[in-house]
C-alpha cells in the first residue's frame, strides 16, 4: 500500500543574509486512500511541503517515505521518475497551456511519458468525461470558466494515473458555485492506491478530509495561571523559524534575542531584562518565530497566552496589545 510518512521535516533557505526555516520539524502520516489538508496561514510552509512532496525541493532534513519510495532521498532517474509517473500536481493557477484545448491540455503529459497520440488521445477523453468536461474538450482555457480550468488540471494531474496527488490551493480562484465539484472531485480521488495532499484556506473541505496537518499549532488552551519555566546559561528558550504560543516575560536573569543568519552567525538584538517581554508577534499571529531567544546566566520566566497576556497588561482587546510592543524582529 502507498502509505505516505513524514518525519521530522526541515527546509530552511537564506533570505536577505537570514536563515528562513518555513518547515521545522514537520511529522505526520496518511494511509493509502487518504484526502490530506494542510491547514496554515499564508507563508507557514504549505506550499513548501507540497514542493518536497512533488520532488521540486530537496527538504534539508528529515523524510519523505511514500510506499517503497524515499523521495527526500532520491536523486536522477529515481527523482525524475518519480515527477513524471508517481505524483500528479494541481496548481492554484491552473497552469494550463492557453493555445491548446481541454484535450490537448491533458495530452500533454502522456505524450512526454511516451504514449502514442491515439492512445493518448482517448485516454485524454475518458478523464475529461470523468471530470464531467466532455462537453468542453475542443474550447480552449479561455473559453472556460474557473471551475472547468480547475477540473481540466485535476485531470492532467491524474493523466499517468500517479499515487500521490498534491494540491496547492485548488479553490482559491474559483467562486462558491464552481467551489463544490472541485471539492467533490479532490475527495473521489482519494482511493486506495493514492493519497491526495491539498493546502487550502478553505474551510469547506475540512470535514471531508482523513488527515488534518495543522502546520501552525492551535494556542493551548486557557490554563487557570501562567506558566513559570526556569532556563540554566545558554539554554535555548525558542529557536528562529520555530512555531510558538506562549508570550514571556523576565522575572529574573536575563534573555538575549538573537538573529541567526545564513552563514550560521548569531547576531545580538537586545537583551531583555527583569520586568521585560519577548516573543508576542508568533502566537499573537501565529506566524514562525522570527528570532532565538536565549537565557543568559540561571533566569526565571513566566509564560502567557496571549489572552493570558492581555490580562496581565490591562488591555481590553488583543489588539491593543499591538501598541504596547516592541519591534516585530523580537520573535
Amino acid at each position: 500500500m502507498s502509505d505516505l510518512v513524514i518525519e521530522d521535516l526541515v527546509v530552511e533557505f537564506s533570505s536577505g543574509g537570514l536563515m528562513i526555516r518555513p518547515l521545522n520539524g514537520v511529522s505526520f502520516e496518511a494511509p493509502s486512500g487518504s484526502l490530506v489538508v494542510l491547514l496554515g496561514p499564508s507563508g507557514c510552509g504549505k506550499t513548501t511541503l507540497l514542493s518536497c512532496l512533488g520532488g521540486i525541493l530537496t527538504p534539508t532534513s528529515g523524510t519523505i517515505r511514500f510506499g517503497d519510495t524515499q523521495i527526500s532521498g532520491s536523486t536522477g532517474a529515481q527523482l525524475d521518475e518519480h515527477r513524471r509517473h508517481g505524483v500528479g500536481i494541481v496548481f492554484q493557477a491552473f497552469n494550463l497551456i492557453p493555445s491548446l484545448t481541454a484535450t490537448e491540455n491533458v495530452m500533454a503529459p502522456l505524450l512526454a511519458a511516451g504514449w502514442r497520440r491515439n492512445q493518448a488521445a482517448v485516454r485524454a477523453a475518458d478523464l475529461l468525461e470523468q471530470v464531467d468536461l466532455t462537453d468542453r474538450r475542443h474550447h480552449r482555457p479561455s473559453q472556460l470558466s474557473g471551475g472547468q480550468m480547475q477540473r481540466v488540471a485535476v485531470a492532467r494531474a491524474i493523466a499517468n494515473d500517479p499515487p500521490l496527488v498534491i494540491a496547492d490551493e485548488p479553490t482559491a480562484n474559483l467562486d462558491h458555485l464552481q467551489v463544490d465539484g472541485v471539492i467533490r472531485l479532490l475527495r473521489n480521488l482519494a482511493q486506495p492506491g493514492r493519497v491526495v495532499v491539498v493546502a487550502t484556506h478553505d474551510d469547506r473541505l475540512l470535514p471531508l478530509a482523513d488527515v488534518l496537518v495543522d502546520l501552525v499549532p492551535k494556542p493551548p488552551v486557557q490554563e487557570r495561571e501562567p506558566t513559570v519555566v526556569h532556563f540554566d546559561d545558554g539554554q535555548i528558550v525558542f529557536d528562529q523559524g520555530s512555531h510558538g504560543s506562549l508570550i514571556y516575560v523576565v522575572d529574573e536573569g536575563e534573555v538575549e534575542i538573537l538573529r541567526e543568519h545564513d552563514d550560521g552567525r548569531l547576531e545580538l538584538l537586545v537583551v531583555r531584562r527583569p520586568g521585560e517581554h519577548f516573543g508576542e508577534m508568533a502566537p499573537l499571529f501565529r506566524i514562525p518565530r522570527s528570532a532565538t531567544a536565549r537565557a543568559r546566566g540561571t533566569t526565571r520566566l513566566t509564560g502567557y497566552t496571549t489572552e493570558q497576556f492581555r490580562e496581565h497588561l490591562g488591555v481590553s482587546t488583543l489588539t491593543e496589545l499591538i501598541p504596547t510592543m516592541g519591534s516585530p524582529d523580537l520573535g
